[in-house]
């Protein structure tokens, strides 16, 4: 057991004018399963990538420990996993990471296959066998349950769950409730480390929070007290100080020359007491700066679905797709209706046909650039007539150019589009760069915000959650549930399936 000390660090990406990170210093335990969450932007790749040695930064990192990171980099797909060892990571045995396959249920042979041949889910394993075969390394994991499919995603929690020192990059609430003991926060303004999992840092983060917005508002009401007495007795003070020169002798016989030096000292001790009370107003508005720079406030977002004239908007019979090349169909015999106010959730292991069938129903209903390559081989498939959809693609890579184009390509209002991306906290900074500098999560969100403008009857969504962090997510999440649009969705996130679901289809 060691630490790992963080000194007064400072990063900013070449041409850019806002810092990643200013002064950061903190420390973490070796031992500890550290779960890093934060906002889409914030650094968290970034953190990890210095601690790597990757990026150089100011300050200094103490540690006696051997970083690794995941994923590792695939420079030649046709290349297998016992090729790419050695780069990897040189100092592995195989059959320590034979013994690590095994607990990830996975067979040693899928280290000589091709990397470019295996799943999502075989690869990440692979890498994790890697990485956790090692000795005196501090394990830096970024995102690895991306695309995977719910029985992926509980195998890498459940293997993560025995092991020790690392720190976990997720979005995922239930990876990190269940494999973290402590949590490291990129908060809006600062950086904190608190012992626990995902749901008590929540828990203590929604307390905290409250504390501080009512130890604001009473600051605010103490300040407008204050403003008014000092107010109060500064026109005491201007109308006294009159008072010394110029009289009436008639209406105010009693006064004569000597009340000047009295009248001038009781006007020194009112600016006096004004003086202390905007001494009181300055401390008071010290102790309230700050209160709420890291209260996570979730702008509410807002969404028009469009009323289809028909009830059923999607129905599949005994459905079967195949590939013109394929010996056996993705699917067979798939049977489904989506109504008007339902949100479908289809689920299955990666592989089984989920974003085949999306792309199908997308041709099926004439949307613009769909495009699918399996073929109806029995059963039908009904999309209503005249459906309009908003389709949010998992892959990112049309996210591209400027915003400004990008609204152009897609035919999107552009000030609606950037108004709904600041909501889901894009900073303004970022509406001048072009996206390809964008992280993946603030692309995935420039996917979402087209979506959710685009009038439409269903909104078809594949894997929209990746990348995005667990705010926006929550922030999503109450979209729905406000609006309740009718949705067809692939999506593994289990606690977010859990409270958005009116149905599940299972291919």
């Amino acid at each position: 057991m060691s630490l790992i000390r963080v000194s007064d660090m400072t990063f900013c990406y070449e041409g850019s004018f806002d810092p990643v990170f200013e002064n950061v210093s903190i420390s973490v335990d070796t031992d500890w399963k550290l779960g890093l969450v934060g906002r889409n932007g914030k650094g968290k790749t970034t953190f990890l990538r210095i601690l790597a040695g990757e990026l150089s930064a100011s300050g200094a990192v103490t540690a006696s420990v051997h970083f690794d990171y995941f994923p590792y980099r695939i420079p030649d797909e046709s290349a297998t996993a016992a090729d790419m060892l050695d780069t990897w990571k040189p100092e592995a045995e195989l059959w320590r990471v034979c013994v690590e396959l095994s607990d990830l249920k996975l067979e040693a042979d899928v280290l000589y296959r091709p990397i470019g041949s295996l799943s999502f889910g075989e690869r990440t394993k692979v890498m994790l066998a890697v990485l956790f075969s090692g000795e005196n390394d501090f394990l830096l994991i970024d995102e690895p349950t991306n695309h995977l499919d719910q029985a992926g995603r509980e195998s890498i929690r459940d293997y993560l769950c025995k092991k020790k020192g690392f720190i976990l990059v997720s979005h995922d609430r239930e990876l990190l409730d269940a494999c973290a003991d402590h949590m490291l926060v990129l908060n809006r303004a600062s950086i904190e480390v608190q012992s626990g999992n995902f749901s008590s840092w929540w828990e203590n983060k929604e307390k905290a929070d409250a504390h501080a917005a009512a130890e604001n508002e009473k600051h605010k009401r103490e300040i407008d007290k204050l403003k008014a007495a000092a107010d109060r007795a500064s026109r005491w003070a201007d109308q006294n100080e009159r008072t010394k020169i110029g009289f009436d002798p008639v209406k105010e016989p009693e006064r004569n020359i000597s009340t000047r030096s009295y009248i001038g000292a009781k006007t020194k001790k009112m600016q006096a007491r004004v003086k202390a009370t905007q001494n009181r107003i300055r401390r008071e508005i010290e102790e309230k700066e700050g209160l709420l720079a890291d209260i996570e406030t979730v702008d509410l977002l807002k969404l028009n679905p469009l009323a289809h004239h028909k009830e059923m908007l999607i129905e599949c019979r005994n459905l079967a797709l195949c590939y013109p090349d394929a010996n056996a169909p993705v699917f067979e015999d798939l049977s489904f209706q989506l109504k008007r106010g339902d949100r479908l959730f289809l689920a299955g292991g990666n592989g089984c046909g989920k974003t085949t069938l999306i792309r199908q129903i997308l041709k099926n209903a004439g949307v613009a650039g769909a495009d699918c390559r399996a073929q109806i081989t029995a059963g039908t498939l009904y999309t209503a007539p005249e459906l309009m959809v908003s389709y949010v693609n998992q892959d990112t890579g049309g996210v591209r150019g400027s915003l400004a184009e990008y609204a152009e390509r897609r035919g999107v209002d552009y000030t609606l589009l950037l108004t709904l991306l600041r909501k889901l906290d894009l900073s303004a900074v970022q509406f001048s760069k072009n996206m390809e500098d964008f992280s993946e999560g603030q692309k995935k969100k420039v996917l979402l915000a087209s979506a959710l403008i685009t009038p439409a009857h269903i909104c078809i969504w594949d894997e929209p959650l990746n990348y995005i962090d667990v705010f926006s997510r929550m922030q999503i999440e109450q979209l729905i549930k406000t609006y309740a649009p009718t949705m067809l969705l692939v999506e593994h996130d289990q606690r977010f399936c859990d409270m958005i679901a009116t149905d599940r289809v299972e291919l």
